[in-house]
């Protein structure tokens, strides 16, 4: 029997009896029963609520799903809508990214765009910004143990 039913029954019932509304005791059980009814009505409405958010958040989760299923099954990092971006990056390979590797992450003065690099990449000695194109040069040779540390503490350059 639902909540609602039950409510239903006990004001029949207490209808039914013609409660005698007249003695303290009436009154209050009257009022009892109608606060009864009114929580079984807003609770009613929260099980509604409930429900439908419910089924909402299921429809979300297989969104998601599906969103994850093509995210994540793509076997090619390279492929990109715009054919003309398609030069602008290269393709990702997991057999040149060494998960020992330090890397270092700089912060271009043009944009201020921050840039992970590793140490092959820093022993190249320059890049151009992946994203305003500004030529990054990196000059190791003269610099001292002291000033790498210095430059590591003063967030030029930050080991990640």
């Amino acid at each position: 029997m639902k909540l609602t039913e039950k409510m239903s029954y006990l004001k029949g019932y207490i209808d039914g009896i013609d409660l005698d509304t007249s003695s303290k005791e009436g009154k209050i059980l009257a009022n009892v029963v109608d606060v009864m009814h009114d929580m079984v009505a807003y609770i009613e409405d929260l099980q509604g609520q409930v429900d439908e958010l419910t089924e909402l958040c299921e429809i979300l989760d297989e969104d998601l799903g599906s969103v994850e299923d093509d995210f994540y099954d793509e076997d090619d990092f390279g492929d990109f809508d715009d054919e003309d971006d398609d030069d602008d990056y290269d393709e990702f390979d997991d057999e040149d990214f060494d998960g020992d590797e330090e890397l270092f992450e700089v912060t271009c003065p043009t944009c201020g765009d921050s840039i992970l690099l590793d140490g092959g990449m820093l022993d190249e000695g320059s890049m151009n910004c992946p994203n305003c194109g500004e030529e990054l040069e990196f000059d190791l040779d003269d610099l001292l143990l002291e000033d790498i540390e210095d430059a590591l503490e003063s967030e030029d350059i930050e080991e990640v």
